[in-house]
């Protein structure tokens, strides 16, 4: 792995385009995870390629997926939650009879939850299922970092709720359509991505709001620096980068904007341990941007393909793999030393 903390190692135009090596995933990429050191890449086409072995999972396609680093939990128009491992084998988790999955996560200690229409599902470890009814869809689902404690974006807010409590889910209320949710890696603040081209935030336990707005389209993919203190997010010309580190969280700051480009930004991914952010493209580009100096290096370069629409770090930050939307994907491997 490279001194990513060395300001001459991403600069100078570099490039790590030789260090990419080439996969033809052939289907829209999903998701795109290690689960141990294995990589994974989930397709539309309901198959996942674990290594370099595909095999099958739905019997239709899969909608979203979420993965832990041990296991990914995929969701499916076959209506069924399913769970796989490094090793290929897979465990249904919930089977909604052909209704479509909107939204899955992966919590603690073998925690799992998905949501379809208005119905949410969490099911514990030892494998009880609890159902949360819901006053409209719910597109976002997010656990606590730790405990079993669940966030649910949806139309007029975000809903905070303990499957084993006997209490209602607690409201986060704003105005508006909140299609995707995280909790900050420390639990202060959650996070909501908006139809409405903006995100918001509450701080717990007050539930102070935050409004983010000036996103000329929507915010999908968001990602947390490994300290906490930056949120990285798409939806712009660049990766729009918010502090955290006060206790206002981006409240009266201005973001930072990394990888400026006229494309724009489609997924972005914080390197495990180091500031660095890989940013992927509407166009198929990919760089590498470290924040404290703004260096840039390239992954991938401009193609006739499609959007970036899976990035993921190994958890020793040493790989990173993509997929796009028309099947393309690669595997970057950093170099070790200089």
């Amino acid at each position: 792995m490279p001194d990513l903390k060395t300001p001459d190692a991403l600069q100078g135009g570099a490039s790590l385009t030789g260090n990419v090596t080439a996969i033809e995933a052939g289907e829209h990429v999903i998701s795109a995870v290690f689960l141990g050191e294995t990589p994974l890449l989930a397709l539309a086409d309901g198959a996942l390629r674990i290594g370099d072995e595909t095999i099958a999972c739905h019997k239709g396609g899969i909608l979203v997926a979420a993965s832990d680093g041990k296991r990914i939990l995929t969701g499916g128009d076959d209506g069924r939650v399913i769970a796989t491992d490094a090793s290929g084998r897979s465990e249904v988790m919930g089977d909604e009879q052909n209704r479509w999955i909107d939204a899955v996560a992966l919590g603690p200690d073998g925690t799992c939850a998905w949501s379809t229409g208005k119905s949410v599902k969490a099911r514990d470890g030892k494998g009880v299922i609890k159902t949360l009814a819901t006053k409209s869809s719910t597109q976002g689902l997010a656990f606590r970092p730790k405990g079993y404690q669940l966030a649910a974006a949806q139309n007029g807010g975000a809903l905070i709720w303990m499957p084993n409590a006997l209490a209602a889910p607690d409201l986060l209320e704003w105005k508006g359509s909140h299609l995707d949710v995280v909790w900050s890696p420390d639990a202060r603040y959650v996070i909501t991505s908006m139809q409405e081209n903006q995100l918001h935030g509450w701080r717990l336990p007050e539930k102070a709001h935050m409004r983010m707005s000036g996103y000329p389209t929507k915010p999908r993919s968001m990602s947390w620096s490994m300290d906490g203190n930056w949120l990285a997010t798409s939806g712009a010309e660049a990766a729009i980068v918010w502090p955290f580190a006060s206790k206002d969280g981006p409240m009266g700051k201005a973001p930072r904007e990394c990888g400026v480009r006229n494309r724009r930004v489609s997924q972005v991914a914080f390197h495990p341990k180091a500031l660095v952010l890989a940013i992927g493209y509407e166009d198929g580009f990919i760089l590498l941007v470290r924040l404290t100096d703004a260096s840039e290096i390239l992954v991938r370069g401009q193609t006739r393909g499609e959007a970036v629409t899976a990035l993921g770090w190994d958890r020793s930050g040493s790989r990173l793999l993509f997929g796009t939307a028309d099947g393309a994907a690669g595997l970057l491997t950093l170099p070790v030393g200089r």
